[in-house]
């Protein structure tokens, strides 16, 4: 008796799982509605959720997440006047044939073209300084010279500056950083000084006559804090200090080069105006076409610290499948879907102007998932939450539940008779099977009483 119960359980079994597989290969799927999640980021970037592949056959979609910061880099707007050094310190060959001069220019001119470019909003001027040659003009503002008045054309300002005559014997920064400031305008709009220097200031306008005193530091110090409080934004790059530990020889004391650097200019941490650039000659194209270039930029406009939360609905989660097509290509993403709240969450430390940040993944049927979902409108997320710093430094939230939805029908079997008919046989010996089983068993349990 056992036996004919258990075989009619298995043939039982075998009909449900014919039944469950029947139910997955005949469900179709279908994607009833494919909106775009549009998420509006600053001006113009935003972000996106949309659905970009559907493979239906294999019942799998696949989702893209996607953040793209289309803000434009601000140009610098207003006046620059370039402080130059031109002493004959900066014709010392620093690598090969190449001279520091050579850096400079090269650096130079390549900011001149690159912060000009499709830009009207901004005048760019030059001048030079060192001493003059003549000793009895020494401390006075012949110690600099105007290599180009104020001009928009990097044609001319370019040619200016691979011009400039390397000859003087020391280096009057106060003269050049007083020359420049009168060349530019009234205007309400904003001012830098740019110094490109290799030497430390050792005379300065009507000084003392020693070189590196006191009077020469004190002096420059006040002409560059002088510009701060006019308003001038002040760049400083200093090179070619190769011994900054050696002491004047005009100097009594033990006051060093380094200590008179400091006493000028402060640190790169701590300066005494603006930005300061304390660098070895290697540095000089970087520091001049990469640092002072973003230094003249006011707002780079990245997009900071984003934060989106994708969330699923318990349906999506308990009937499909989840997994990403490969790695975002900026930032950093869940690993899994976290359990807790159903969702993934990816994060973008910074998103500079240009950039797209996107990340990909699919959502496949289970082959296993409840047929009590077949017939329903099924969101593929619930919502998406997002978060960043926009460019006034400001944390800003957003969310929308704007999501493609899918929908699983199983059509009706169509058998033809003679299938039928095997169905009915089937279920009839099943049935006739379970019944003399029971029969059988009722007898032997009544014989047994007795």
């Amino acid at each position: 008796m056992k036996k004919s119960f258990l075989i009619t359980l298995f043939l039982i079994l075998i009909l449900v799982a014919n039944i469950s597989l029947a139910s997955y290969n005949n469900v179709i799927m279908t994607v009833v509605e494919e909106p775009v999640c549009t998420i509006k980021i600053g001006e113009n970037s935003n972000f996106e959720k949309r659905l970009i592949e559907k493979d239906l056959n294999n019942k799998k979609v696949t989702i893209q997440l996607q953040v793209t910061n289309e803000e434009s880099y601000l140009q610098p707007t207003g006046e620059i006047m370039l402080v130059i050094d031109n002493s004959k310190s900066m014709d010392d060959i620093v690598e090969g044939t190449t001279t520091r001069k050579d850096l400079v220019i090269k650096s130079a001119n390549t900011l001149v073209n690159n912060i000009l470019k499709g830009n009207d909003n901004l005048k760019i001027g030059v001048v030079s300084f060192s001493t003059n040659e003549d000793v009895s003009l020494e401390g006075t503002l012949n110690d600099a010279n105007l290599v180009s008045d104020l001009s928009t054309d990097p044609q001319s300002l370019t040619s200016a500056i691979s011009n400039i005559q390397y000859t003087g014997p020391r280096t009057n920064l106060q003269a050049g950083l007083n020359l420049a400031s009168q060349y530019f305008t009234s205007e309400d709009n904003n001012k830098y000084v740019i110094v490109l220097t290799d030497g430390i200031p050792n005379v300065a306008l009507d000084y003392d006559g020693i070189y590196f005193s006191d009077d020469v530091i004190n002096k420059t110090k006040s002409e560059l804090q002088t510009l701060e409080t006019s308003g001038f934004n002040v760049i400083t790059m200093l090179t070619g200090i190769d011994y900054p530990d050696l002491t004047p020889g005009t100097r009594d004391d033990n006051k060093t080069y380094a200590d008179i650097i400091e006493e000028v200019f402060g640190t790169e941490d701590d300066p005494t105006v603006g930005r300061f650039y304390y660098i070895q000659d290697s540095k000089i194209e970087q520091t001049i076409t990469d640092n002072i270039y973003n230094d003249l930029l006011p707002i780079r406009q990245g997009l900071k610290d984003i934060v989106i939360t994708d969330y699923f609905p318990q349906e999506i989660i308990d009937n499909f499948e989840f997994a990403y097509v490969s790695e975002p290509n900026i930032g950093t993403i869940s690993t899994d879907v976290d359990t807790k709240n159903n969702s993934i969450t990816w994060t973008i430390a910074e998103l500079q102007p240009g950039e797209t940040a996107t990340v990909q993944y699919t959502l496949s049927l289970k082959e296993n998932f409840d047929s009590n979902i077949v017939g329903k409108i099924l969101d593929t997320n619930k919502k998406v939450d997002i978060s960043y710093v926009d460019f006034n430094s400001e944390t800003i939230e957003d969310t929308s539940d704007v999501t493609p939805k899918l929908k699983l029908t199983e059509p009706p079997v169509v058998l033809p008779a003679a299938g039928i008919q095997i169905i009915i046989t089937l279920f009839i010996l099943t049935v006739g099977l379970l019944i003399y089983s029971f029969v059988r068993f009722t007898i032997i349990n009544k014989n047994m009483k007795f």
